[in-house]
C-alpha cells in the first residue's frame, strides 16, 4: 500500500455515490499513533517512509497491522515497495492487476487507495467501475483483458491454462510475467491482513463493498 496522493480526495467525490451502503466494522487491532509507539515501531515506520512510498506515509492499512508485528513489517514493506514500484510492469498494468486482487479480496482500503492511482496511470472509469461490481471489463484494452482472463483463472482453479499463460506472456514476457505473480501474491496478501484486522477506510469514505454481518 502507498501514502495517497491529492488527486486520491477528487477520484473518491467522483465516484463516493455509486458506491454500495455498507456496514463499517470495527478494527480489530488498535491503531497506533507515532507519539506512542515504541522503538521497533517507529523505526518501521522510518524505513516505510525512507522507501519509495515517501515521507507522508501515516501508520494506516497494512501499517497499521505491521506496528503490531514490526520484525514482520520490514520484511513485508520491503517486498511491497519493489512489488509496486520497481517491477518492468507498467504502472496501467500494475495497478489493474491490485485493483483485480482488491475486488476478488472485497479489500476495502486497498481500493480505497488504488483506485485513484489506477485511474491516473490509465485505467478508465469505466473499466474500474465494471471491476468494482464485478463485472468483466469488456471495454478494457487488450493487455487489460489478459490480465483479467489470468487473475479469474487463478483464482478460480489455483492454476492458468496454456492458452492464458501464453496471452499473458505474449504481452509481458519472462521477467514482467514472473512479477505480475509476484504483485497478485503481495496484494493477497495484503488483502487478508486488511479483511482480518478490518483495516478500513476513513471514516468520510463509503465502503466499496458490502461488508457481510
Amino acid at each position: 500500500m502507498i501514502s495517497l496522493p491529492p488527486e486520491t480526495a477528487d477520484f473518491h467525490s467522483i465516484f463516493k455515490d455509486k458506491h454500495m451502503p455498507a456496514k463499517r466494522p470495527a478494527p480489530r487491532l488498535e491503531l497506533m499513533d507515532e507519539p506512542r509507539m515504541n522503538e521497533a515501531q517507529r523505526a518501521l515506520l522510518e524505513a516505510i517512509r525512507l522507501g519509495p512510498r515517501g515521507v507522508s506515509v501515516t501508520p494506516r492499512g497494512p501499517f497499521a497491522v505491521w506496528m503490531h508485528a514490526p520484525d514482520f513489517g520490514h520484511l513485508a514493506q520491503a517486498l511491497g515497495g519493489h512489488c509496486r514500484y520497481k517491477t518492468s510492469l507498467s504502472s496501467r498494468l500494475s495497478e489493474f492487476a491490485i485493483l483485480c486482487t482488491a475486488r476478488l479480496w472485497r479489500a476495502q482500503y486497498e481500493w480505497y487507495a488504488h483506485a485513484p492511482i489506477a485511474e491516473k496511470a490509465g485505467v478508465t472509469s469505466r473499466t474500474i467501475e465494471d471491476l468494482r461490481l464485478g463485472r468483466p471489463p469488456k471495454s478494457a484494452p487488450k493487455d487489460e483483458r489478459a490480465i483479467y482472463d489470468f487473475v479469474q483463472e487463478l483464482y478460480k482453479t489455483r492454476r492458468v491454462n496454456d492458452r492464458t499463460y501464453k496471452r499473458v506472456h505474449a504481452l509481458l514476457g519472462d521477467q514482467a510475467t514472473v512479477e505480475l505473480v509476484g504483485i497478485l501474491g503481495y496484494y493477497a496478501l495484503i488483502s487478508m491482513t486488511l479483511n482480518v484486522f478490518r483495516m478500513m477506510p476513513p471514516e468520510t469514505e463509503k465502503l466499496a463493498f458490502a461488508e457481510t454481518k
